[in-house]
């Protein structure tokens, strides 16, 4: 009987070693199991030239519209004062129309009238070029002067459509200014946007904006220069006219200093005065680009063609050169006293005088950034 018992033991013992070694059997089979799976992990990367062609959409969206936008107030002139206030906006938008850069800036235009007497000579300085001196910092709630909160507005419209930019919500401060109720862009802009906006969508849908491909990094500059030569003083029998005109430029430049393309515009408003400084009239019927055939080159001056025609065919010639190239384009005074080009195959298609779009789009090409 012991002996059996013991027989039973020992048979249970190789039963169990058996069972513990049908378990761990299976062991090696696990631990390789990954290392059979792995090439499935592998598999994007093998797939990675399949989907090649996305990134090349960058290329494909290397064809770019550079638009331009300005817009004009005399809102703020009154007796003794004319004031001439344009916004103009730069932007550059990709294939899908979404703003890739936007640089913006204001010709904010003054001439004391008083007794009706126009003074002309003055310098009229963006309000971008007097950065410091234009004095906001002082007043302003961010102590951030008016180009440090223009930048700001500039790039927070970045990726932007102009559907979005015109649908920016805005809300009337204390001082009686529409501005931004979007915090992120109040941190950097708390100044009235309403023109900033209007130019910018007037930019996003240029219709006469220029089309351009690049292939690398380019920047944007924007430039505004007035003038006040042709402003007449008022006299007994006839009003004064204020005219402080200026003309706009913008550029994209390649990183090589190149200009890639460009546009320019002018604008002429005429303000009247009488002997007694005081307003009597407003005259600004557009752009020069926005009136087209409506400027009256062609119908009045027996121009080649309207000034919005010849316009683009300057900033297709400003195209493929440096600021320096520019102006250095020879010029000679024609019968009207005119500084026309001598180049003839500028003057073929440009028969007006060129130097203030020289001097607009060259400035640009320097303000690029």
């Amino acid at each position: 009987m012991k002996k059996l018992i013991a027989l039973l033991a020992v048979l249970c013992m190789m039963f169990s070693l058996a069972a513990c070694g049908g378990s761990s059997a299976p062991a090696p089979a696990a631990t390789e199991a990954p290392a059979a799976e792995a090439p499935a992990e592998e598999a994007p990367a093998e797939e990675a030239p399949a989907e090649e062609p996305a990134e090349e959409a960058p290329a494909a969206s290397g064809d770019y519209k550079l638009g331009m936008g300005v817009v004009v107030s005399t809102d703020s002139s009154k007796d003794e004062l004319a004031q001439v206030d344009a916004t103009v906006a730069a932007v550059v938008l990709d294939g899908e129309g979404k703003i890739v850069q936007c640089r913006l800036d204001v010709a904010q235009n003054k001439m004391e009238v008083v007794g009706g007497e126009v003074v002309t000579g003055a310098e009229y300085p963006t309000k971008m070029e007097k950065k410091e001196a234009y004095g906001m910092k002082g007043v302003s709630g961010i102590s951030a002067e008016w180009y440090e909160q223009a930048m700001g507005f500039e790039a927070f419209v970045v990726g932007k459509t102009a559907a979005e930019v015109e649908g920016m919500e805005t809300a009337v401060n204390d001082s009686g200014h529409n501005v931004s109720v979007d915090e992120a862009l109040l941190a950097t802009c708390t100044m009235d946007i309403t023109a900033f906006k209007e130019a910018v969508v007037k930019a996003c849908n240029d219709e006469k904006g220029q089309t351009f491909a690049a292939d690398g990094a380019f920047t944007l500059g924007v430039a505004a220069i007035s003038t006040d030569e042709e402003s007449t003083s008022a006299t007994e029998d006839e009003d004064g006219v204020v005219k402080m005109y200026t003309e706009f430029g913008a550029a994209v430049v390649g990183a090589d200093g190149v200009i890639i393309s460009a546009l320019n515009d002018a604008i002429q408003p005429q303000i009247k005065v009488d002997v007694d400084g005081a307003i009597t009239d407003t005259v600004f019927k557009g752009t020069k680009r926005e009136l087209g055939p409506d400027y009256g080159m062609v119908a009045y001056g027996a121009a080649i063609a309207e000034w919005d025609a010849q316009s683009k065919a300057f900033s297709d010639y400003a195209a493929g050169k440096t600021a320096e190239e520019l102006r250095g384009i020879e010029t000679t005074t024609n019968e009207e006293g005119h500084a026309v080009a001598v180049d003839e195959t500028l003057f073929a298609s440009v028969t007006m005088a060129v130097d203030g779009m020289t001097n607009v789009i060259a400035e640009a090409a320097d303000y690029a950034r």
